[in-house]
């Protein structure tokens, strides 16, 4: 199904429903992500009784793009992205979606996610998967990290991916055995399947301006106040992508979240090795269906 922005950028939505539902899932998926990625853990949620509803972020999936070139999945300001959830609760609203309502983000759905709680997004409780708090940037590339967005505006480079990427995407560009996303090899293939069906579920690497972007918003979120709402975050012990520290630090002073690890995990924990993808479910499925904080 497809809903409207209102900015009127088109997006693709999907809603698994479930027989007598417990309530409904909202999934904010992450950077690169589309509605189809998520099949097999839709398929799980909803044998737990929790409809689901989810889809494809502007510049990403089936959805519309910003850009000429549809491979860039970019973004001027995240802000941006709160137009898609407007759009996406509105949808929920009109297909009288069973509540309560939770929401289950991703990566990029995570920071996208956490600027919606802020701004009293109607869910009951939150599970975060490796939320983008902080985008990990290795040691020995920080400094030019740092300065390389004053130098693309400077010089109008601004929509060239980020150095280290290409507009190719990350699945077709990389190795099982180099990959920051699964351990488990049948999950890669799944992914690498889906690539090459669809030239869209291929998105190339983040813009320059992205990243700057990505930057601003994450900042802004470690200075806002915490949502006032149970909240859990999982993530990997092997986590590459998303910055660990960024994550400790947000739990800090946030008194109704907690923090877990899923030892050996890496950054996709619902893409990973079944018993680490089976240990994500069991704490998160407990979590929303808890009373407790």
């Amino acid at each position: 199904m497809w809903v409207e922005a209102a900015d009127g950028v088109r997006l693709r939505a999907g809603h698994w429903t479930a027989s007598s539902p417990k309530g409904t899932i909202l999934l904010f998926n992450g950077r690169t992500e589309y509605l189809e990625k998520y099949g097999r853990i839709a398929t799980d949620l909803t044998g737990a009784g929790y409809s689901i509803l989810s889809m494809d972020w502007r510049g990403q999936g089936l959805s519309d793009r910003v850009t000429e070139d549809a491979r860039l999945g970019h973004i001027d300001d995240f802000s941006d992205y709160q137009k898609d959830v407007a759009a996406f609760v509105a949808l929920a609203e009109c297909l009288n979606a069973p509540k309560p309502w939770y929401l289950l983000a991703h990566s990029m759905g995570g920071c996208i996610g956490l600027r919606a709680l802020i701004n009293d997004l109607p869910v009951e409780r939150a599970v975060f998967s490796a939320p983008m708090w902080g985008i990990f940037v290795p040691p020995n590339v920080r400094h030019v990290a740092r300065v390389l967005p004053g130098l693309a505006n400077l010089l109008g480079q601004q929509l060239r991916t980020m150095p280290g990427t290409s507009p190719r995407g990350y699945v077709v560009d990389t190795s099982f055995e180099e990959n920051l996303l699964t351990t488990d090899p049948e999950a890669w293939a799944y992914l690498e399947r889906h690539a090459l069906a669809e030239p869209a579920f291929a998105l190339g690497g983040p813009t320059i301006t992205w990243y700057e972007a990505a930057n601003r918003e994450t900042a802004a979120l470690f200075k806002a106040p915490r949502p006032n709402l149970p909240v859990k975050t999982i993530a990997g012990t092997r986590e590459g992508v998303v910055d660990r520290k960024a994550l400790i630090a947000m739990h800090e002073n946030w008194p109704t979240a907690s923090l877990e690890w899923i030892e050996g995990g890496r950054h996709e924990l619902m893409m990973e090795a079944p018993d680490k993808r089976q240990q994500f479910l069991e704490r998160a499925l407990a979590f929303l269906s808890s009373d407790a904080a």
